[in-house]
C-alpha cells in the first residue's frame, strides 16, 4: 500500500462477518528519514546501527562534535522517559522549547493513559545537522514501551526527533511520527486516547468514543479468553491492544491504505506484539463479537515475523474465522452462501492462492475467507484442535513446507490431506 493515498471509507452498514475480517502482517521496520540517509539502518533485536560506508573508524572532528551532542541528547532524552514513567508532565516537558510543548502533552497523556510502563530511549546513530538551520539537528531514536506489564518484552518504535544546541542542554524542539514504512504510525503519537483496561485487554478509543469503552472492553475480555486457546507456542500476550478507530484514525492510524473491505486488522510491532485495530464505521455489536475473537486469535497464534505468505493465508485466516465462528453449525457460518457462489463460479479447487485481491468484491472475499474456514475446520473435526495447532506451528511459526507438517502433525501426505480439505468444503457448499 502506498503511502499518502486516501481510501474512501466503507459505507455504514451492518456487515456480515466475512466483511470485517482481514489481517495485515508486516514486518517490523522503518523508513530513513530523509536526512538521515547515511546509511543502513538494521533492527536486530536489542539495538539498531547505522553503518557508514567508507569512513574511518577514528572520529575525524566533525564526528566528534556529533557524538558528543548525542551523549547530551541522550541524557535529555533519559530525563524526559523518568518523568513520562514517574507521572511529571512538567519534568517530561522541561528537555522541550515551548513551542513543542502542545505535542508533547498530548503524547505525554496518551502513555499515561495507556499505562505505559517500560519507556526507554536509544539514539540510532549519530545526529545530522539540518540544512540551512545553523544550531538544529535532526536524531533518529529508538523507543522502546511496555503497556500495564511492566516485566513485558518491549515493542519498539524509531522516530526523528529534531534538536536546537543549548550548551549541556540541548533542547528538543519537535517529535515527528514515526511513519514507518511496514507498520506506520502508532495511534498514541498522533491522537488523544481515552483507554479501559482489563484483565487480559486494553481498549483504547478518541474521546469522541469513550462511551462505547464499556461494551468493548466486555467484548474484548470475552474474545481473550477464547484467543488464549490458540496461543501456538504455549504464552499468549500479556495483554491484547486493541484500538477502536473512528473515521479520520482509520485513516491514519499504522499508515491507513487497507482495502475497502476491511472492518479491522492485526498489526505486528515487535516485542512479540500485534496491536489489533477495528473500524468504528459501521461495525454492529454482534460483528464486533465475531471481529474480536478473529483478530486476537491472530495476536496470540502468530509470530512477530509475520506468516510465510500467500500459499499459507488460507490456513492463518481459516484458524482465526475458526476462532471466530466459536463452535458454531457450519450451515449457520454467515460467509456460508458467499463459498457456495465461489465453488459454483468456477473454483480451480486449490487452498493455495485463494486469498482475495484487494480490489475484490464483498462476495469473493466471504468466499474466501470460508474456504479457509471450512478447510480448518475438517483438520479439527479429523485429528482435534492441538494437531491442528502442531500443524499451524510447524508451517507458520518454524517455515516448514505443508508436505513436513502434515507428515508431523497428522502423519498424511499433505496432497491427500488437501483433497480432504477440498471435497469438504465442496460438501459443505451444497
Amino acid at each position: 500500500m502506498t503511502d499518502g493515498v486516501q481510501q474512501q471509507p466503507a459505507p455504514r452498514r451492518l456487515w456480515p462477518l466475512w466483511t470485517v475480517l482481514v489481517v495485515v502482517f508486516l514486518l517490523l521496520g522503518c523508513g530513513l528519514p530523509a536526512l538521515l540517509v547515511v546509511g543502513v539502518i538494521r533492527e536486530n533485536g536489542a539495538r539498531s546501527t547505522i553503518s557508514r560506508a567508507g569512513v574511518s573508524t577514528a572520529d575525524d572532528p566533525a564526528t566528534a562534535v556529533a557524538r558528543g551532542l548525542a551523549d547530551r541528547m541522550t541524557a535529555q532524552l533519559q530525563r524526559q522517559s523518568t518523568a513520562l514513567l514517574g507521572g511529571d508532565r512538567a519534568g517530561f516537558l522541561a528537555v522541550a522549547d515551548a513551542a513543542a510543548h502542545g505535542e508533547l502533552r498530548r503524547r505525554f497523556a496518551a502513555l499515561r493513559e495507556l499505562k505505559v510502563t517500560v519507556w526507554r530511549a536509544e539514539p540510532s546513530g549519530l545526529p545530522a545537522p539540518i540544512t540551512d538551520k545553523p544550531g538544529e539537528w535532526r536524531l533518529l531514536v529508538r523507543f522502546q514501551y511496555c503497556f500495564v506489564t511492566p516485566n513485558c518484552q518491549p515493542s519498539p518504535v524509531l522516530i526523528g526527533t529534531r534538536w536546537r544546541e543549548n550548551g549541556d542542554q540541548p533542547r528538543l524542539i519537535a517529535m515527528e511520527e514515526s511513519k514507518s514504512v511496514e507498520t506506520g504510525t502508532r495511534p498514541w503519537e498522533i491522537s488523544d486516547l481515552a483507554v479501559a483496561i482489563g484483565e487480559r485487554t486494553i481498549v483504547a478509543t478518541t474521546p469522541a468514543l469513550r462511551g462505547k469503552l464499556p461494551g468493548l472492553l466486555a467484548q474484548a475480555e470475552a474474545a481473550a479468553k477464547v484467543a488464549d486457546g490458540y496461543a501456538v507456542t504455549g504464552s499468549p500476550p500479556d495483554r491484547y491492544r486493541i484500538f477502536y478507530a473512528g473515521r479520520t484514525e482509520w485513516q491514519r492510524w499504522y499508515g491507513g491504505e487497507r482495502p475497502e473491505w476491511t472492518g479491522g486488522y492485526a498489526v505486528t510491532v515487535g516485542g512479540g506484539h500485534h496491536e489489533v485495530v477495528l473500524n468504528a464505521d459501521g461495525l454492529s455489536s454482534s460483528g464486533t463479537d465475531d471481529l474480536l475473537r478473529h483478530e486476537l486469535t491472530h495476536a496470540a497464534s502468530l509470530p512477530e515475523r509475520g506468516y510465510p505468505g500467500k500459499d499459507t493465508w488460507w490456513l492463518v485466516e481459516g484458524l482465526a474465522e475458526f476462532a471466530g465462528a466459536d463452535g458454531q453449525a457450519v450451515d449457520r457460518y454467515e460467509g456460508i452462501a458467499d463459498v457456495r457462489k465461489l465453488v459454483r463460479g468456477g473454483w480451480d479447487g486449490q487452498l493455495e492462492g485463494i486469498n482475495p485481491a484487494d480490489d475484490a468484491s464483498a462476495e469473493r472475499v466471504g468466499g474466501s475467507y470460508g474456504v479457509g474456514y471450512l478447510a480448518v475446520r475438517h483438520l479439527v473435526d479429523r485429528y482435534g484442535p492441538l494437531r491442528l495447532l502442531t500443524f499451524f506451528k510447524t508451517v507458520v511459526h518454524d517455515r516448514r513446507t505443508l508436505d513436513v507438517a502434515a507428515e508431523k502433525a497428522f502423519g498424511e501426505q499433505w496432497s491427500t490431506l488437501h483433497d480432504e480439505c477440498v471435497a469438504y468444503v465442496r460438501a459443505a457448499a451444497g
